[in-house]
């Protein structure tokens, strides 16, 4: 793959955040009765930098969890090539009954990893709603899935990638676009 272009820097993953952070406050009135939720592996960091915003904001904490859809994937033996999926669990210490529950990923393409992120918090609990949150919406939906707060729009062809990366996992902050 041949870098095409930095998209988010550092500083504009951190401003990306901050709106989104915003929006959660004031599209649900403040943040009583949501939670986060993270899909591994990005959306728990993404998810764990919202909260941490939201709390500088609001003055008090936002439980955050952390989502596994692996197991709910439809393209499993496409992916694994019929091996044995590596599942590293959910780490979910509440309870999302008649919570609000903002689910959050890196990038939003498909929509197949939200439909299995929805079909692993349903069987989970059942939350009063599910809002999506995403750093990057690179258009190409196969599903009928939004998100309700995105960081960045981005439209792609389907000759191109987009890899997000993290500090707490890639060791540096930054969107990037690829020809593949």
């Amino acid at each position: 793959m041949k870098q095409k272009a930095l998209i988010l820097d550092e500083q504009a993953i951190g401003r990306a955040l901050t709106r989104i952070a915003h929006q959660i406050i004031e599209k649900n009135k403040g943040i009583e009765h949501c939670v986060l939720i993270g899909i591994r592996t990005r959306g728990i960091y993404l998810a764990k930098r919202l909260a941490k915003k939201i709390a500088e904001i609001e003055g008090s904490p936002i439980p955050v969890g952390e989502l596994d859809i692996t197991l709910y994937r439809d393209d499993l033996s496409i992916k694994t090539n019929t091996q044995e999926p590596l599942v590293k669990g959910s780490n979910i210490e509440f309870e999302i009954s008649d919570k609000k529950v903002i689910l959050v990923d890196d990038v939003l393409y498909t929509g197949r990893t939200v439909r299995a992120g929805l079909d692993a918090l349903m069987d989970i609990g059942r939350p009063s709603s599910i809002q999506l949150a995403v750093l990057v919406d690179r258009g190409h939906r196969e599903l009928p899935i939004r998100a309700d707060y995105v960081g960045k729009n981005i439209p792609t062809s389907s000759n191109e990638r987009i890899v997000v990366e993290l500090l707490e996992v890639d060791q540096i902050d930054q969107v990037c676009i690829y020809d593949k």
